[in-house]
């Protein structure tokens, strides 16, 4: 494992812990590491600024200036330094808090879901996997960006405990008006647009390992996820 570096690519419903397990995984053996999350975050905040998503329910999307703006946008990762966290970088402004809001959760599977969006951010990714030694997670990692990932794991978890722990984050981040149900429900709806959107759908790549962390630890993932590797 060590002379040899892979892809690893990591897949899976939204609030499962893919970003955490991922990052832990990287540390371990030193590879970089690649929040495909954040990418499509990050577009979706800057269409929020620019007014080409009107933050409605349901979402209206100015799909041309949409295609125009992606040209305009620069995704950059950078290590805070006092923490060690990877921070995103979004036109040379740090967003990392910004991304992760309900406003931006509300509508990334939408933004997600548009073709032009995907090959844009594809473009992105397979650049940073020409040289492997990379984590990578999302929805479509080992499915339609890296097809031939040395290893593919596929995560998912039970909604309950999905919900808990993306209100938790969300209180880290100083949330404190978003409630339980509000991040169910929104966690519902990511699930049934992820997998039903017409590019690349959530779905397990037929050689993906598929892990359920419902009753998991994070050690207890780094645990199996050591047994896998060897």
């Amino acid at each position: 494992m060590k002379d040899k570096k892979i892809i690893i690519a990591i897949d899976g419903f939204s609030s499962t812990g893919k970003s955490t397990f991922a990052k832990k995984i990287a540390s371990m053996l030193n590879y970089l590491y690649i929040d495909t999350g954040a990418i499509y975050r990050a577009v979706t905040l800057d269409c929020l600024q620019e007014d080409i998503i009107k933050s409605v329910s349901p979402f209206a999307i100015d799909m041309d200036r949409l295609v125009e703006r992606l040209s305009c946008i620069r995704i950059d990762f950078t290590i805070e330094q006092e923490t060690g966290k990877s921070i995103t970088v979004l036109n040379g402004k740090n967003v990392e808090n910004r991304i992760r809001s309900m406003e931006v959760s509300e509508a990334v599977s939408q933004v997600s879901g548009i073709s032009e969006v995907r090959s844009f951010v594809d473009s992105i990714l397979k650049k940073f996997g020409e040289k492997k030694g990379i984590v990578m997670d999302g929805r479509d990692i080992g499915t339609t960006v890296f097809p031939d990932a040395e290893l593919k794991i596929f995560m998912t978890a039970n909604t309950e405990t999905r919900a808990a722990r993306r209100l938790s984050e969300l209180r880290s981040k100083g949330d404190t008006t978003t409630t339980l149900e509000e991040v169910t429900e929104n966690i519902r709806k990511r699930d049934e647009m992820d997998q039903n959107r017409k590019i690349s759908p959530l779905r397990k790549a037929e050689d993906a390992i598929v892990l359920d962390n419902s009753e998991m630890t994070i050690e207890d993932q780094m645990k199996w996820i050591k047994s896998i590797l060897k």
